[in-house]
């Protein structure tokens, strides 16, 4: 008989709670691990996971966890929190931090700031680069981070031009602070990640130099690939800034017994 993990994303909360049921083992852990990231890819401060009613499962498949921490790393910034009442004995090597509840987990984490995100939602039209440079420069402004515009015009620009181009779907625009620095990430509903070999583009090519751009101002920047889509996103630091407080890094919290 097939095994049935059901998840249930409460959005109401203060962070994004996704709260599973069920069976986790190889037949489900996908469609587990699209959900988790379906939900990262909104660029949450964090993202609480509740698996107090979850069937154990085998330590094989905790690998899926531990992978999407890991794939997860640098961006979105989201912490990663596990919430079990059976403690860090039920997770044996996770590498999640792990509370007995939400409650306790948003204690610790602190409280999110709504003021230090902003989407835009955007078709692939003309314009639709300029409009994003517009959320880009109030943001940076609204933060104090003036020096970080300019960088993340260049980066999203090139990110929504590329949506328009070649994806030639309907996107959203993220950008979030992230300690004294910055995320931007696009949202498309295309499958087709961007390359980059990381060697100059040849002056006769005719494309090819968005990507080189992005990676000369960026701290760090990557893709997630998405049930129905993908996430381009790069982080930016101030010059005189430490890369580290833009790491998307996991929140290091000791595990709670």
């Amino acid at each position: 008989m097939a095994s049935e993990l059901r998840h249930l994303v409460d959005r109401g909360s203060e962070y994004p709670l996704v709260r599973l049921t069920g069976e986790l083992d190889a037949d489900t852990a996908p469609a587990l691990r699209a959900a988790l990231l379906d939900v990262l890819a909104e660029q949450p401060e964090a993202l609480l996971v509740d698996t107090g009613e979850l069937i154990l499962p085998a330590p094989l498949v905790l690998a899926v966890l531990r992978e999407l921490r890991d794939e997860t790393a640098d961006w979105p910034g989201a912490h990663l929190a596990l919430c079990d009442v059976r403690g860090g004995a039920a997770w044996p090597g996770l590498g999640w931090p792990i509370w007995p509840s939400a409650p306790e987990a948003i204690a610790e984490i602190g409280r999110p700031d709504p003021d230090h995100r902003f989407g835009l939602d955007l078709e692939p039209a003309l314009g639709a680069a300029r409009r994003a440079r517009e959320l880009i420069t109030e943001a940076c402004a609204r933060w104090e981070r003036p020096e970080l515009a300019g960088p993340a015009c260049i980066v999203v620009t090139e990110l929504v031009n590329n949506v328009v181009v070649h994806a030639r779907t309907p996107m959203v625009v993220l950008v979030a602070a992230h300690g004294d620095g910055l995320s931007v990430a696009v949202r498309d509903r295309s499958d087709h990640v961007p390359t980059f070999s990381g060697s100059p583009v040849p002056p006769t090519a005719y494309g090819g130099r968005g990507m080189l751009l992005i990676d000369s101002v960026a701290a760090h920047w990557g893709s997630l690939r998405l049930d129905g889509g993908k996430v381009v996103w790069a982080l930016l630091a101030r010059e005189n800034g430490d890369e580290n407080d833009v790491s998307a890094a996991s929140m290091q919290a000791p595990v709670r017994g």
